[in-house]
């Protein structure tokens, strides 16, 4: 499929699509977005080139390429039974939705019935890192459907990498989210304990740096952290308490890892019980 063949539609153009919507149209496709409560980054997509249409069933009707990139999975399958209906066959699905453990195989199930291909690629970063252009893309999807995936992946992707069928893409990115968050958090444990005990950070930060607690979260967090920033690490607590108990469900079977992903979880529930669900999880250090 050639360039000027696709069209491409984008659902959940907000806090982390943006960046991603908006270097497909720095590439020059063609692109169609839907208003949602954020009237910010449709208004930015449109200036800079885009379609505004007034549903997602136009999406489907217009579009022979959709991506979506939603908070969970739930609203991803209300999407999904919503424009399933009124997409074209042969379509090209990319969701780049973080999913439970089962929910990428759920629309994949649905898409495949009505020929339309369905590819889960969920992306480590943020928004910084989707405006770059330098997000990893995890993939999941039938092998023949790969490199067209990549293709598209790569416009603000500076890694895309193929795990297999669809549902080890989002077994792999849970993972690697148990990871990334489980350091995050001692990261931000080990602030907060610095602070109690009136430990000068700037020193803290140099010794750590040398050792093996060096890591992508401690550079992120502290080095703001240090000058009274607090919003190094741009994921709210919200989205962590989601992440964690869709990690928490993957790893339920296995007794050491579930322990410290509930652990950990229960960390940003208690944040959360207290009213700061739409903080950056960085800014529990001064709380």
């Amino acid at each position: 499929m050639n360039n000027e063949n696709i069209k491409i539609g984008f659902i959940g153009a907000g806090f982390m699509g943006y960046g991603m919507a908006l270097n497909l149209l720095k590439h020059n496709y063609e692109l169609v977005v839907c208003a949602h409560k954020n009237r910010k980054p449709i208004d930015n997509l449109v200036k800079n080139g885009a379609k505004e249409v007034i549903n997602l069933n136009k999406i489907a009707d217009l579009c022979n390429v959709i991506l979506m990139c939603v908070t969970n999975t739930p609203i991803a399958l209300g999407i999904i039974d919503s424009i399933a209906p009124n997409m074209q066959k042969n379509t090209h699905f990319i969701d780049l939705t973080t999913h439970k453990v089962d929910g990428s195989i759920k629309i994949f199930d649905k898409l495949s019935s009505l020929d339309i291909s369905y590819i889960e690629s969920p992306v480590m970063g943020g928004p910084v890192q989707a405006e770059e252009g330098v997000l990893g893309a995890i993939v999941g999807c039938k092998e023949k459907n790969f490199e067209f995936a990549k293709k598209i992946l790569l416009n603000f992707c500076k890694s895309v990498i193929y795990f297999g069928p669809v549902g080890n893409g989002t077994r792999a990115k849970l993972v690697s989210n148990f990871l990334s968050l489980g350091t995050t958090t001692f990261v931000i444990e080990t602030l907060k304990a610095a602070k109690e005990l009136n430990i000068d950070l700037k020193k803290l930060y140099e010794v750590a740096k040398l050792g093996s607690g060096n890591s992508g979260a401690l550079n992120r967090i502290a080095e703001k952290a240090i000058n009274n920033d607090y919003k190094g690490y741009i994921f709210s607590v919200n989205n962590t308490v989601k992440d964690l108990s869709y990690i928490n469900e993957l790893l339920k079977d296995m007794p050491n890892a579930e322990k410290l992903s509930s652990l950990t979880k229960s960390f940003y529930e208690e944040a959360k019980a207290k009213g700061y669900g739409d903080l950056l999880i960085s800014e529990l250090i001064k709380k």
